[in-house]
């Protein structure tokens, strides 16, 4: 899908360093300033009145494949209730931090399958929950395996990554969105409402967490294939989609919450996280 969007201006801070560039959409942007430390997440923020024909505020935060030699990605999670995504950063000292997947709101908890270290964190559709996500919503899985490798993958079954001793970490998200650099089309329609989302991509040199904001007057939020034609431009091969809405938050060591979560309370407590931390 073309869009009619020429320029989008962006800001891009990394540790100790500022600057400007412009991205000229459907290209690759050009560095600037190349920065071989390890331990530097690169915090991108977007302002555009012309993308989708649309006002778009997005913030990416860039881990480099360089950084996994030191750092691994986590799956961090509630023991009782739901908690704050900077709170579930802070307690694990990560430099990085998404909300995750699926939860409820009331009792607190994931509602979709997660395991960590060989141990079932929890089950879809726990028999206490009185509404689950559809299927089609929840097919994507996110795996961290113990070789420090990421891969966003269609979810294949809870029998087979419980049998399974590869993975550090496995979260059931979705929807899926982008398989080897292709739109991975659903099997019932996308919803084409505009909301605050959450997603979590791979590019070929990076890992990349995104905030798409929404429901203000500043930022209208996508839709799931504005959602899959923006994460193609950004030069992603593989891309899921995590809980949205209020729950969207971005969180970064040195910035705190670089998004704007729409809550009127602000963060929403929620019942995991990602991480990006010191391997354990």
């Amino acid at each position: 899908m073309k869009t009619n969007l020429k320029l989008i201006s962006m800001k891009r801070w990394s540790t100790g360093a500022a600057l400007a560039i412009v991205l000229i959409l459907g290209c690759k942007p050009k560095e600037s300033v190349v920065n071989t430390s390890r331990d530097t997440v690169i915090f991108t923020e977007i302002r555009t009145d012309t993308l989708f024909n649309s006002k778009q505020v997005i913030n990416i935060l860039e881990i480099p494949d360089r950084m996994f030699k030191d750092y691994e990605l986590q799956m961090a999670y509630t023991e009782k209730g739901n908690k704050n995504t900077s709170f579930l950063a802070q307690r694990a000292n990560a430099k990085a931090a998404i909300n995750g997947g699926f939860f409820n709101v009331e009792k607190g908890g994931s509602v979709t399958y997660s395991e960590r270290n060989d141990s079932i964190v929890s089950l879809t559709c726990p028999p206490e929950v009185k509404w689950c996500m559809p299927e089609a919503m929840i097919n994507g899985a996110i795996v961290f395996t113990k070789d420090n490798q990421l891969i966003l993958e269609p979810f294949k079954s809870e029998t087979y990554y419980q049998d399974s001793n590869k993975e550090s970490f496995v979260l059931r998200s979705g929807p899926f969105l982008i398989q080897d650099s292709k739109k991975y089309i659903p099997e019932s329609p996308f919803s084409e409402k505009r909301h605050p989302r959450s997603c979590l991509g791979k590019t070929k040199n990076s890992v990349l967490l995104i905030a798409i904001n929404g429901r203000s007057e500043e930022a209208d939020g996508m839709n799931f294939t504005e959602v899959q034609d923006f994460l193609l431009q950004l030069g992603c091969t593989d891309a899921i989609n995590l809980d949205g809405g209020g729950s969207t938050t971005l969180w970064s060591k040195e910035k705190g919450i670089v998004n704007y979560p729409t809550d009127k309370t602000g963060e929403r407590p929620v019942a995991n996280a990602i991480l990006l931390a010191a391997k354990q």
